[in-house]
């Protein structure tokens, strides 16, 4: 009996709500506008401010003449013997730059001491690299050596990650890359006890040669 009038009673107030005006809907939100606020610093000082804050190594080159110096001064500095380099045009500007390089894939699993590749964009608020498998470094350079070089130029700066899309949308269209993905400082986890570890699923070490190409 009281299992019956409860029931009764619930049904009651579906019908009276049923019976009423639907509630005021709000607006659809409009998805296309961006969630943060107008960016008021230059692009490039905060990449490289939001970039060494996650633990990356910023290199400002003025030009590409520049660029060969201090990669030349790195990895004598960083007592680098074997930089695996894949992709056909940044081989061929360092061949000319006369900075050695491993262009193979000889004895990479075991000799991966460092790489070097280029990048889709670069996102300013984040300080992100957003890397593709649509070039010759493949998937492998950017995860599997200890060190991860990456040269970018100035114009490829953007402020957010939808630009970024944008950019590599005009660049490749319909034929998108396979693989698209934002690298945000060295791989690190804190998943066991808390205890940051630093190259747990790829590079200990990320470090980006920007050219000012603005300056030509």
């Amino acid at each position: 009996m009281y299992e019956a009038k409860s029931k009764e009673i619930v049904l009651r107030k579906v019908r009276e709500a049923l019976a009423k005006s639907a509630p005021f809907l709000p607006p659809t939100p409009d998805f296309s506008t961006s969630v943060y606020g107008p960016l008021l610093e230059d692009l490039s000082v905060l990449f490289a401010e939001t970039f060494i804050r996650n633990s990356g190594t910023f290199v400002y080159c003025e030009n590409e003449e520049d660029f060969f110096d201090q990669l030349f001064a790195f990895k004598k500095e960083r007592s680098i013997e074997n930089m695996y380099v894949w992709e056909p045009v940044l081989k061929k500007i360092l061949h000319a730059g006369g900075i050695n390089f491993n262009g193979t894939e000889d004895d990479f699993i075991s000799n991966a001491q460092a790489s070097l590749t280029t990048c889709e964009a670069l996102v300013a608020r984040t300080g992100s690299i957003l890397v593709s498998s649509a070039n010759a470094s493949g998937r492998r350079l950017s995860v599997y050596p200890g060190m991860h070089l990456v040269v970018a130029k100035l114009s490829q700066l953007v402020p957010d990650i939808k630009q970024a899309l944008e950019f590599v949308q005009k660049k490749y269209g319909n034929r998108l890359p396979s693989m698209l993905s934002l690298v945000s400082g060295p791989s690190r986890t804190a998943d066991i006890e808390k205890t940051l570890v630093m190259g747990a699923h790829g590079p200990k070490e990320l470090i980006l040669f920007l050219i000012d190409d603005h300056s030509d």
